[in-house]
């Protein structure tokens, strides 16, 4: 598979997570989760339709972070590869059945 190819694949398999929370997990923040549950829908709702993704805030066009303002906070979502296990890094982030996809959202105060 060529890098070009690997590119578009996690990105697709990144834009799945992002849209639909499918092929992975989500973590939020405790500065997340005390926004509430309805503030958190809408976060996910907001992650789900964000389109904002440029060379300065994803120079590897893989759609695997954000940074946007909701409700007068500036909050981040980041996907992050690791293996099954969640133990280590995913030996190949363009193959799901190695990798196990994780967005966490968080307050950037928190980063």
């Amino acid at each position: 598979m060529s890098l070009h190819t690997d590119k578009d694949r996690i990105r697709a398999l990144n834009d799945e997570l992002r849209q639909h929370l499918l092929g992975g997990g989500a973590v939020i923040t405790a500065g997340i989760a005390e926004l509430g549950p309805d503030a958190v829908k809408r976060l996910v709702q907001t992650i789900a339709v964000f389109d904002d993704f440029c060379h300065a805030n994803d120079p590897h066009e893989e759609h695997d972070f954000g940074v946007f303002d909701f409700d007068g906070i500036s909050v981040m979502f980041k996907i992050d590869y690791f293996d099954k296990s969640l133990n280590f890094r995913s030996p190949n982030p363009a193959d799901p059945a190695v990798t196990e996809r994780i967005i966490t959202i968080m307050k950037a105060d928190e980063y």
